[in-house]
């Protein structure tokens, strides 16, 4: 003959299952159960009304006990479980003296149509319960007006809690599923802006090169260096493009290489060198005590001196760029400057002014460290980026031990 088995560890609420059949109830509708039906049968026991006087009896336990039964099946099928307590309710009342009361059970029973039950279903069950409480209680005489008033007055405080609290839980469901997709939007725009910063750096090199080896056709050295520029950064972008992918497809496939590092402030001179090499002469200098940075503070710093420079070669025309990084006691701060004119862009492309996708993107990273972002035109002629990002000690020293770790 089978065991009976518990189905989990034994959580209040895990039900009680035997040989993988689904249970009837779990465990919290027996302690509710159990419950209710402890207070009902208190209140018979010890109910005193001076007006009237009523028999405790075994009968009487035994009728108020069983009226509790039904409940154990309040979650699946709420209407039969109150309609099955109305029958037992009204019955105890009809054959032992009991006083007028609406008791534990009633209360759980007809919550329980009004939480999983339409508002017409929960209506009649409300008229239905606080009727046959009252012609019960009253055994079909005129009842005082207290048996004639609590049924009714209870039975619209129990709907409207229960009305109540499924408003409540709509609303926290709402809100749920809000902060829920405000999550994945935020994720969609990071993603995007990573996108964005990759392609538009890397693609405009590329073009760049392309365009530099077809003017220096005749010069196979020139041609040499523009291709092998070119070469390189089609990889790292495939790469850093290969790597966002494989983090939109965590969890789908295991992992089967560890993820390349992120680029951070070691990477400018490699980024200078490219704008060097796709004909925007460039200045790259470096101010105070170089340090180490956390990973995100670094990887905003190239991000930011990556779009500047990639908005330098597309609309700054004939000029010279200087990138600058200072090192500060409290924080970092990179300026990307040029001196040119600036070419108006094309119908279709965003600007490369504040309303630009790229200086969006710039602002949105450093907002995320709590920095300031200025850019726009220079007084002089020419465009000006320069960010700020604040650093506390506690970030500078987990940056300066995580460093040290890795040189291990």
């Amino acid at each position: 003959m089978p065991r009976s088995r518990h189905t989990g560890p034994g959580g209040a609420g895990e039900p009680l299952a035997v040989d993988g059949a689904e249970p009837p109830w779990s465990r919290n509708d027996a302690l509710v159960t159990a419950g209710a039906c402890a207070i009902n049968v208190l209140s018979y026991a010890f109910f005193d009304d001076p007006g009237a006087q009523y028999d405790v009896s075994v009968a009487g336990f035994l009728l108020v006990a069983a009226a509790a039964l039904p409940l154990l099946a309040r979650r699946r099928h709420p209407v039969a479980a109150l309609a099955a307590v109305l029958v037992l309710d009204a019955t105890a009342a009809l054959t032992v003296p009991l006083p007028s009361h609406f008791g534990a059970v009633l209360v759980v029973a007809l919550y329980a149509v009004a939480r999983a039950c339409p508002g017409l279903v929960t209506a009649v069950a409300a008229v239905a319960t606080a009727s046959v409480t009252v012609l019960s209680q009253s055994n079909g005489r005129i009842p005082p007006w207290h048996v004639a008033v609590g049924p009714p007055v209870s039975s619209l405080i129990v709907v409207g809690t229960a009305l109540v609290i499924n408003r409540w839980q709509r609303e926290v469901a709402a809100n749920r599923r809000l902060l829920a997709d405000r999550a994945v939007a935020d994720e969609r725009r990071r993603i995007a802006r990573e996108l964005h910063d990759i392609v538009a750096h890397h693609i405009t090199t590329m073009q760049l090169m392309a365009g530099g080896a077809r003017a220096n056709i005749a010069d196979p050295e020139v041609v040499r260096d523009a291709l092998v520029t070119l070469e390189a950064s089609g990889r790292l972008a495939l790469r850093e493009m290969r790597q966002l992918l494989d983090v939109l497809r965590a969890g789908e496939e295991p992992e089967t290489a560890p993820a390349l590092p992120q680029p951070g402030v070691d990477d400018l001179d490699r980024l200078v060198a490219e704008s060097r090499l796709g004909g925007l002469p460039t200045e790259f200098g470096v101010h105070g005590a170089r340090r180490p940075l956390p990973p995100t503070v670094g990887l905003t710093v190239f991000r930011i001196a990556q779009e500047a420079l990639t908005n330098a070669r597309k609309y700054a025309g004939s000029a010279r760029v200087s990138v600058q990084l200072t090192y500060r006691q409290d924080g970092v701060t990179v300026e990307v400057r040029d001196d040119g004119g600036g070419a108006p862009p094309q119908e279709g492309v965003p600007a490369a002014g504040p309303g630009g996708y790229g200086l969006i993107g710039m602002r949105e990273r450093v907002a995320l460290h709590g920095g300031t972002l200025a850019a726009g035109p220079q007084a002089g002629g020419g465009f000006a980026v320069v960010a700020d990002l604040p650093l506390t000690t506690d970030e500078v020293d987990e940056a300066a031990v995580r460093c040290e770790g890795a040189s291990r």
